[in-house]
């Protein structure tokens, strides 16, 4: 069976929307658009692996291929899925002791806002979303944009705890701040819970956000800040994705070609890195950000 017969198959992708019908997906698949998506996903998976930003190009190119809004987002979640778990395992080293200490409420947190995210994402209609699209897209490369200097300070500011921590080593710290270390790991975990809705809803630009998050709860090393980044966003959109797959919306045979294509895009992109300017490939990501967002917003 060729690419374009197995295509064809693809399923109905189921709205969840109140009241709203199953919307059909693919009846008839030119031989282009699985070329266009497999490269879309090519694209999005070299971006990630450089500097982030692939869902601007593999999320609207399910859309310019026909497939509903709500199905076009569950698909890409699927698409882009196994190149974060890839990206978790680079970083189990940086998981020490204390690190380790940290997961259980931060990942117990992400799946509880992962399964909230993707079920109001389930539950919007069509039409709703599709007039959020460009706000998300926008917001996201807004975000993308201050990933830069936001990165600095938080590295900076990790810098500064870590030298603040070894000062108060040699003592036990007082009950007082013991009491402000429980409050802030409380707030922490709300907002938390907040970003994780986020990533189940939707998702791009989250990751900056999360590592402030975890500069936020007294992570030090930004390493292990990373890791601990992309084993929660794993989580959170592995989760979703088992959500999106039990209603039914992922359209399977589009999700898996360009697993393949992000697979190997994510690969060039690491092995390229070294040889990029990763400024020039923000620039890149940011210029598209804003064409797909004033693009959805004209069309809309």
């Amino acid at each position: 069976m060729g690419l374009h017969a197995l295509l064809a198959l693809a399923p109905p992708a189921a709205t969840a929307a109140r009241g709203q019908p199953a919307a059909s997906v693919f009846l008839s698949v030119p031989f282009a658009h699985p070329v266009f998506l497999f490269f879309a996903a090519l694209v999005a998976g070299t971006l990630n692996s450089v500097a982030g930003g692939g869902s601007f190009i593999s999320f609207p190119a399910l859309l310019f291929c026909g497939i509903p809004p709500i199905a076009a987002n569950a698909t890409n979640t699927t698409a882009l899925w196994p190149g974060t778990v890839a990206s978790t395992v680079a970083y189990r080293k940086e998981f020490t002791a204390d690190v380790r200490r940290l997961l259980p409420p931060l990942l117990i947190t992400g799946v509880i806002g992962g399964v909230l995210g993707a079920t109001i994402l389930l539950h919007t209609p069509q039409a709703t979303f599709m007039r959020v699209v460009p706000w998300l897209l926008l917001g996201a490369t807004l975000v993308f944009i201050l990933s830069g200097p936001m990165t600095s300070r938080i590295n900076a500011w990790t810098r500064a705890r870590a030298t603040q921590h070894a000062a108060e080593a040699l003592g036990d710290l007082p009950a007082s701040r013991r009491k402000h270390s429980r409050a802030l790991m409380a707030a922490g975990l709300f907002l938390e819970l907040l970003l994780a809705i986020y990533v189940g809803y939707f998702g791009a630009g989250v990751g900056i956000l999360m590592l402030a998050l975890l500069a936020l709860l007294g992570m030090e090393n930004i390493h292990a800040m990373n890791g601990v980044k992309t084993l929660v966003v794993s989580v959170v959109n592995g989760v979703a994705l088992l959500t999106f797959f039990w209603a039914h919306v992922i359209v399977w045979p589009q999700a898996l070609l360009m697993v393949v294509g992000a697979s190997v895009g994510g690969y060039a992109g690491a092995y390229f890195a070294q040889k990029m300017n990763p400024q020039h490939v923000r620039w890149l990501v940011i210029a598209v950000g804003f064409a797909m967002s004033a693009y959805f917003f004209l069309r809309h």
